[in-house]
């Protein structure tokens, strides 16, 4: 039974769970697989790549924070977009239009991605098994799991993201152990194969760049704390823990581990392909290849819980400004928008239907669409958080209650560095297809403001949720 969408989401998500939900969305297959991507053209300086992307989700993170900490409300930085340009009504809807449905479309082809990868993971144990029907499998319990509850959502986040957290630490110290020749029946290896095959940076700058710009897809996720907050019973107290804990984490975890393995592993050897599993190999940990392909396989299913999530959290925050069909905006008595759900899972299950026609063809094309989509998102909630925070300067700054570094400066560091990176795709010859095509899709989201905006019978602006909040 429905009930109207005026009413809030319930506030079932628990403070534990906020930390691993922002974790979630970030620690997937990215790391433990497209990793290797970078090392591969990088070396080892594809440490100083995963560094420099690192530095600046931790800015956006901050910015964030402080914007989720001070207006906490659902929608979290659509809405954002929509306030910061309030007195050009204009310019806040389209603002907010864009934020909203690229966020949207940013996840559901990452649900998609997540779907079939979790076949290929399943198939490695059960090969006689099609893949379609595994992704089908996959994408129904998960869909269950969200329309059944959000505290479900958040268990299931929780024990995920635990379990890739454990894993990752695990590896860390056990990789630390063997390196410092604590291990049994083994010396020290200092660097290892860090600086055995052309030094550090053997192919030069031009790489460690290009690969900065590979790895912004891999942190992508982290903002779905501020999203979650909403559904929390204190969401500032909670945001503002959250985004810190992400922020160390984040750069331990990826730059960590990434350092780990390329001294373990050599960066031009075949064996880089699989870097974690190479890496336990090379410690001689029994069943190495069974361990990984499990860990990896539950960071693939916390993604999906995850973008599915996500997704459909934007499209709810999207109705309430009528810039998705009000259809959608209905929630159950447990307080789910379960319309919002399943219209976000539709275009997952659209991939598996092509992936049965197409098995090697539609995995390729997924990964290659959604970067550039990434890049404006954040872009644009940088420059939101700009504008807002003057404006809470002049009106509320009382309500600041996570503040970011050095303010505007790194603020307009972070969007100059996500402009070079964007600038650098148009560029780099294995990047240009996926830059190419993300500028597509902005251009038909695009007119699809334009249409909406056509069709649209009342065009009054509707006031902006956070001013409202400003205005307590």
């Amino acid at each position: 039974m429905d009930i109207d969408s005026k009413n809030q989401l319930q506030h079932s998500l628990k403070p534990r769970h906020m930390s691993m939900i922002a974790l979630g969305g970030v620690i997937g297959a990215g790391l433990f697989v497209g990793s290797s991507v970078v090392v591969k053209n990088a070396g080892p300086a594809a440490l100083v790549s995963f560094l420099i992307t690192g530095i600046l989700i931790i800015l956006v993170m901050r910015m964030l924070g402080e914007m989720a900490s001070s207006l906490p409300v659902v929608g979290s930085f659509y809405e954002y977009a929509r306030s910061a340009f309030r007195e050009q009504p204009g310019k806040a809807e389209f603002a907010g239009f864009m934020t909203g449905w690229m966020y949207w479309y940013f996840w559901v082809i990452v649900v998609a991605i997540e779907a079939i990868a979790g076949a290929k993971l399943i198939q490695f144990w059960l090969p006689n098994i099609p893949s379609w029907e595994i992704s089908l499998t996959l994408m129904a319990i998960l869909t269950v799991t969200n329309l059944f509850s959000v505290k479900s959502y958040g268990e299931f986040e929780f024990w995920f993201s635990s379990i890739k957290v454990a894993a990752i630490v695990v590896f860390l110290f056990l990789s630390g152990l063997f390196l410092l020749g604590m291990w049994p029946n083994h010396q020290a290896l200092g660097l290892g194969e860090m600086l055995n095959h052309g030094g550090f940076m053997p192919n030069g700058w031009g790489p460690v760049l290009s690969g900065a710009v590979a790895a912004t897809g891999f942190y992508f996720g982290a903002e779905i704390v501020t999203i979650a907050a909403a559904e929390t019973a204190d969401p500032a107290k909670s945001v503002a823990k959250a985004t810190n804990s992400v922020i160390s984490r984040v750069l331990f975890f990826y730059v960590g581990s990434v350092f780990f393995v390329v001294c373990l592993v050599p960066w031009n050897s075949e064996a880089i392909s699989t870097p974690y599993v190479s890496a336990l190999q090379v410690m001689q940990i029994p069943y190495a290849p069974h361990i990984m392909n499990a860990v990896i396989l539950v960071a693939v299913l916390s993604c999906l819980n995850s973008g599915l999530y996500a997704a459909s959290r934007m499209i709810f925050a999207l109705t309430r400004n009528g810039d998705a069909p009000q259809a959608l905006a209905r929630v159950s008595e447990n307080g789910v928008p379960i319309r919002a759900i399943i219209f976000s899972t539709l275009f997952g299950y659209a991939a598996i239907v092509v992936s049965y026609y197409s098995p090697d063809g539609i995995f390729p094309f997924l990964v290659e669409s959604y970067g550039t989509v990434a890049l404006v998102v954040y872009i644009l909630i940088a420059v939101s958080h700009i504008r807002l925070r003057r404006r809470m300067e002049q009106n509320c700054p009382e309500r600041i209650r996570v503040r970011m570094w050095c303010f505007p400066y790194l603020s307009y560091l972070a969007i100059a560095g996500m402009l070079s990176i964007l600038g650098a795709m148009a560029f780099l010859p294995e990047q240009k297809k996926a830059f190419w095509f993300g500028l597509i899709s902005l251009v038909i989201c695009a007119l699809a403001f334009l249409l909406s905006r056509h069709w649209r019978k009342e065009k009054t602006f509707k006031p902006d949720v956070t001013r409202r909040v400003m205005e307590r």
